[in-house]
């Protein structure tokens, strides 16, 4: 199985981007790691609701491109289910059992994801009902699926 982060605009910071490398490296022994990235839309300064749900549509029509009939899409939603650690490895393991050949992990820009994605998700999950920058998220989703890989190997991780 192969794990896909697919989401919103590029990471500058390199506090965030030493971060992504760190676990994209320890998620190599486990499973076959892509991110992509796609080009965030310019909002305007006091953005009506009109300007921010054409912003969004635009970011979801670019990550709509990277997204096959048969990919298994998981959409970051604050919305979304809330696991702890435990379940979302299960979840990992059960997305391995399906034998699904490309799950994705779908973090939207900074005003989230638009309905088109949403519908196109199998699954949405929420890390928790707090609201994170996307750079920040692309981390934590990363360290949850790295913590979860070790919780399938009855490997220790810090609890």
């Amino acid at each position: 199985m192969k794990v896909c982060i697919l989401c919103v605009g590029k990471i500058k910071e390199k506090f965030f981007v030493d971060a992504i490398k760190e676990y994209t490296k320890r998620l190599s022994r486990y499973t076959k790691l892509e991110i992509v990235e796609v080009n965030d839309e310019k909002t305007k300064e006091n953005a009506s609701d009109r300007d921010i749900e054409i912003v969004q549509d635009m970011e979801g029509q670019r990550l709509l491109r990277h997204i096959d009939e048969g990919d298994y899409v998981v959409a970051l939603d604050i919305q979304g289910k809330m696991y702890d650690s435990v379940q979302f490895a299960d979840k990992l393991a059960k997305f391995e059992m399906e034998r699904h050949k490309r799950v994705i992990f779908v973090i939207g820009g900074s005003l989230g994801i638009c309905e088109s994605i949403l519908k196109r998700a199998n699954e949405k999950i929420s890390f928790s009902k707090m609201t994170f920058p996307h750079q920040l998220m692309r981390v934590i989703l990363l360290e949850q699926i790295y913590r979860g890989y070790r919780i399938i190997n009855n490997e220790p991780y810090h609890k």
